[in-house]
């Protein structure tokens, strides 16, 4: 036979890759069955799951008071601001800013020069009117006589009359003038109109002041007043004529009792805040002017639930509580409007019944529908 002959015989080809191996099948499924175990006994430990161990507490419905406390300072209730009626350079400055002073006390002096100068003048005017009405009153005196001896004129009387009562009226404006030189040479100093405490000062020894520039500002003494700048949505929520405590910040042991005595009518365009002035009848000795003091105000009580902090949830976004069914001690969120925060307490406006079981403690830990073993409940 031939060659070609020979290898056209040859038996058929196998494909090896088409089949696996024996070893290799077992191990496929060895490790399907521990698949399916292991999801079995998930399962199993997923309804099996323990209780989580939470704290609760009952709801309580109560009075709560909503209480709103600021920061302000002791102003006086009346400022005056000071000067000078006349115009001059400042001659001597007497006192200082701080300083106490009573009423009537020399506070400057400008350099009376002018003033003296005008009250001469005055006085030399005044000197010149009078001599001349003495001088018309004996002209008038002698035409008198005469007259009533025939020895004059109706018209010379007339005149000499006419004479004495134009030197009368210059006696009378020398006078005025005088005394108007005398006022101004006393404007030269000024004084305290009543007593209180330095709070500005506006000019120092040798400066040129005009009639009318603010010298000194003082407080005057009596009554004070609490200032504070609130937000306007407190000012529009707290009722009428609320009482105010008023309590010292550097001191709490020093308190008094005041009343709104005035609102701002604007708000203030840089602070966004409107100022409330509250005055304090008998203001305590130690809270002198400027001392940083806190005003509280307490709102008209409501009814609310007052629950730790730790028990407020979120709940698609919104406040909520996890709260404990009785029977079956599982936990569903239930929505609640938020009043107000405390330090420390969360004060529950809606959402509530009394009676209710809330998680206090543990509700990080918690889904809905999960069961719980109560530890301390009413803590």
């Amino acid at each position: 036979m031939s060659r070609n002959a020979t290898s056209s015989v040859s038996p058929p080809s196998v494909k090896a890759s088409s089949l696996l191996p024996f070893p290799a099948a077992l191990a496929i499924l060895a490790c399907t069955a521990a698949m399916l175990l292991t999801g079995c006994q998930k399962q199993e430990a997923v309804a099996k799951r323990l209780p989580v161990m939470v704290r609760t507490e009952t709801v309580e419905i109560a009075n709560f008071a909503p209480r709103t406390s600021l920061t302000g300072v002791i102003a006086a209730r009346t400022l005056n601001n000071l000067s000078f009626r006349v115009g001059g350079r400042v001659a001597e400055r007497l006192v200082d800013v701080g300083q106490h002073v009573d009423q009537g006390t020399v506070l400057a002096r400008i350099d009376p020069q002018e003033q003296e100068s005008d009250l001469r003048s005055a006085q030399a005017d005044l000197d010149a009117a009078q001599a001349q009405l003495t001088q018309s009153a004996a002209a008038f005196e002698r035409q008198k006589t005469l007259l009533a001896q025939g020895f004059t004129t109706r018209r010379d009387y007339d005149a000499a009359d006419q004479a004495l009562k134009v030197a009368q009226g210059s006696v009378d404006a020398a006078r005025s003038a005088f005394a108007n030189a005398q006022q101004n040479l006393s404007f030269t100093e000024l004084k305290a109109g009543a007593a209180g405490v330095i709070t500005a000062r506006q000019v120092e020894t040798g400066q040129v002041v005009q009639a009318a520039q603010t010298v000194f500002t003082v407080a005057e003494d009596g009554d004070r007043d609490a200032v504070f700048n609130v937000q306007e949505t407190l000012v529009a929520r707290t009722p009428a004529s609320p009482v105010v405590t008023i309590t010292l910040l550097s001191d709490p042991q020093i308190k008094a009792t005041g009343e709104v005595r005035e609102i701002s009518p604007v708000v203030d365009p840089a602070s966004g805040s409107i100022r409330v002035k509250v005055s304090i009848p008998d203001t305590p000795a130690g809270m002198p002017l400027g001392a940083a003091v806190i005003g509280s105000v307490s709102a008209k009580p409501t009814k609310a639930v007052l629950l730790p902090w730790q028990a407020l949830t979120s709940s698609a976004g919104n406040p909520a509580v996890w709260v404990v069914d009785p029977a079956t001690k599982a936990v569903t969120t239930t929505p609640v409007e938020v009043l107000a925060f405390e330090s420390g307490t969360v004060v529950i406006a809606k959402g509530l019944d009394e009676g209710q079981s809330v998680v206090t403690s543990g509700g990080q830990l918690l889904s809905p529908g999960q069961t719980v073993e109560i530890s301390g409940a009413g803590q």
